[in-house]
């Protein structure tokens, strides 16, 4: 197989662990824990995992552990610094006992129910260690939730001697770890169920997981090419860049991106919704920038926009919510009709609230609104194309003004949509440390005995010797939610805090950035080289922690 000069140099690479993971550890158990919120229902829907105490590693005495093997799944979508997960897992393994066996299940959950898997030695492991992507065992969306799949599982499980398995995914990822480890405590089957916090979102983090792995390394890759763009944005002087971020349910990356890039706007979706603006509001205040730029003879410009923006437009929720709804009875009445006359069919059948919005969008967004629908009915919010709705909204705004001479510059938009293209970059050295203690910790959490803990790594804007390895019980982070009309247990969703550090320095320094050209140019992610270019932690932590 050819490899590239970077992924020969970066397979030698060996990631650092916290002092206290490098020899013998032992568990210290702290106060018991209580979750979030709803205490009481979730303490009786994990009888056998709920209250536990949280758990830190420190230096101990030197002992022996009788063999065991272990099993580890990918779930949801990628992040960079999988891999390294379970190279930490591997390598704990082995320091616990060489006779230890890791096995891989085989695209996500889904290769557990099916009984497909694969051993995973050292010469696969070292194939992948430091690099990017999911591919040493794919991954895959399949929920774990029901009883017929945990006893699945478990006959595999039995088979192979797996005393303990690894779930690496996001918030609903190891919320399905937790109820696994809820069934398996309840049945007394002997299977540690162990969780590792992932998503480039960065919506799976609280006091006791500080960031989840993968965000480092994706807003690093996002911020690179967002320099790129405004590089060339104050090169040519002619255009507006619309660009859209991941990130569905939380503004994280596009905040992130923000304070690495300095842009002329960001929108933070979780303000647009705590100031209950309009979509029309948005839109003028977009279109005010553009005019007062242009005022001073700067035709241009970068806009950022979270992905999930519309969803939290509070109108657009109302509006969504009623076709949604409007669409599920009256769907085949909808689709009997002439397309041409779809949209004058929605608007009269919409409350008079919804239907003045729904006639305001441009053409292309109404249909994208009214016709594709995922599997439960409801619109594909990621499909609608936000970046082309706002430019287009604001275009018309400024036509508008320059009728009325409160506009005297030229707009012309370009568009772009980074998702994909930050998921399997290889990871930063900070995302490749702290994945790889993530996983050896998990590692350790195994040899202690424990079930139901997420790996935990926190201190991180400290070098990577100073961070403190432990263990928090999954269930300390869950409250009840409505799910499909159904109240579950969910692990709570981390958004934007208005009232946060990262937040309020970008809202004390928006202003200038609208009016001036302070672009900063973060170039690529650095592997080697000075410390302080290639060791960095987020704008976020360093934020949050005050560093």
């Amino acid at each position: 197989m050819t490899k590239s000069a970077l992924q020969i140099a970066r397979a030698a690479y060996q990631p650092k662990l916290p002092k206290a993971l490098k020899g013998a550890v032992v568990a210290k158990e702290g106060e018991p824990t209580q979750s979030v919120a709803d205490q009481e229902e979730i303490k009786k829907l994990f009888p056998n995992t709920y209250g536990m105490p949280l758990i830190q590693f420190v230096e101990g005495e030197a002992k022996e552990f009788a063999p065991m093997n272990v099993g580890v799944i990918l779930s949801g979508g990628q992040a960079p610094g999988g891999h390294n997960v379970i190279s930490g897992l591997f390598d704990g393994i082995k320091k616990l006992n060489p006779a230890n066996k890791l096995y891989g299940f085989i695209l996500g959950p889904g290769g557990l129910v099916d009984h497909k898997y694969m051993e995973l030695t050292a010469d696969i492991i070292d194939e992948y260690r430091n690099t990017g992507g999911f591919d040493i065992i794919g991954s895959g969306r399949t929920k774990l939730e029901k009883e017929d799949q945990f006893e699945k599982g478990y006959e595999i499980l039995k088979e192979l001697g797996i005393k303990a398995l690894v779930i690496i995914g996001g918030d609903d990822s190891n919320t399905n770890a937790c109820v696994l480890a809820e069934y398996y405590a309840a049945k007394k089957y002997g299977i540690q169920v162990i969780g590792c916090p992932k998503t480039i979102d960065g919506d799976l983090k609280n006091e006791m997981i500080e960031t989840s792995f993968g965000f480092d390394t994706a807003c690093k890759t996002y911020s690179e090419v967002i320099g790129n763009i405004e590089r060339d944005c104050n090169s040519a002087r002619k255009y507006w860049h619309f660009i859209k971020l991941m990130g569905r349910s939380a503004s994280h990356i596009a905040l992130e991106c923000a304070l690495q890039t300095q842009p002329n706007i960001c929108i933070i979706s979780e303000e647009v919704e705590a100031k209950n603006l309009s979509l029309d509001d948005i839109v003028t205040h977009i279109a005010q920038v553009v005019a007062d730029r242009a005022a001073a003879g700067n035709n241009f410009g970068t806009v950022l926009i979270p992905e999930g923006l519309i969803e939290f437009i509070p109108a657009m929720k109302r509006l969504i919510a009623e076709l949604n709804d409007f669409l599920a009875v009256n769907g085949e009445e909808f689709n009997s009709i002439k397309r041409s006359k779809q949209r004058e069919y929605i608007i009269s059948k919409l409350s008079p609230e919804n239907a003045a919005i729904y006639a305001s969008l441009p053409e292309g967004v109404a249909r994208q609104l009214s016709l594709d629908r995922d599997p439960h009915g409801n619109v594909q919010v990621s499909l609608i194309e936000t970046e082309k709705l706002l430019s287009e909204m604001v275009a018309n705004k400024l036509a508008a003004w320059k009728e009325e001479g409160k506009f005297v510059g030229k707009f012309a938009a370009q568009h772009h949509f980074f998702g994909y293209e930050g998921r399997c970059a290889a990871p930063s050295n900070f995302d490749a440390d702290y994945c790889y203690s993530l996983g050896y910790t998990a590692s350790m959490l195994i040899a202690n005995g424990k079930t139901g803990y997420m790996s935990s790594v926190r201190n991180t804007t400290a070098p990577a010797a100073e961070w403190i390895a432990g263990g928090v019980p999954i269930t300390m982070m869950m409250n009840m939610e409505r799910r499909h009309g159904e109240m579950k247990p969910v692990i709570q969703k981390a958004l934007v805090k208005l009232d946060g550090a990262p937040f309020k320095a970008f809202a004390a320094m928006r202003d200038t950035w609208a009016k001036e050209t302070a672009y900063v140019y973060p170039g690529p992610i650095q592997y080697f080289g000075p410390s302080e270019v290639c060791d960095q932690p987020t704008k976020t932590l360093q934020y949050e922690q005050a560093k």
